[in-house]
C-alpha cells in the first residue's frame, strides 16, 4: 500500500546537514563571543569569504584552519573538534 522509503538520506544531504550544522556552530560562537566576520576572519588569517563559506555549510578539513579559527574566537580547540565530532554523527543519523 504505502512504498518503502529508506531512512538513510544520500551522502550528498548528509555532508550537507553536516555542514549546515557546523557552520550555525561556528556563527553561534562567532556572535556570542562578540566577534565581528571581519574581526573573525582577520584573527584567523581568513579571508572574509572564507569565513562566510564556513557560516554558511562548508565545512573545513584542514585541522590548522580549524585551530585558527579557535584562536580567533578564544575558544579551545577541544571544543571545536568537539562540534565536528558531533557534526558528523549528526549526519549520520
Amino acid at each position: 500500500m504505502f512504498e518503502s522509503v529508506s531512512p538513510f538520506y544520500p551522502s550528498e544531504q548528509r555532508h550537507a546537514v553536516r555542514g549546515l550544522l557546523f557552520g550555525r556552530s561556528i556563527y553561534e560562537t562567532r556572535k556570542s563571543v562578540g566577534l565581528s566576520l571581519e574581526e573573525a576572519a582577520r584573527l584567523s588569517g581568513m579571508e572574509v569569504s572564507e569565513w562566510l563559506a564556513i557560516e554558511a555549510g562548508y565545512a573545513p578539513e584542514d585541522v590548522n584552519r580549524l585551530r585558527a579559527m579557535a584562536d580567533a574566537m578564544e575558544i579551545s580547540f577541544d571544543r571545536i573538534a568537539m562540534v565536528v565530532l558531533l557534526c558528523r554523527e549528526a549526519g549520520e543519523l
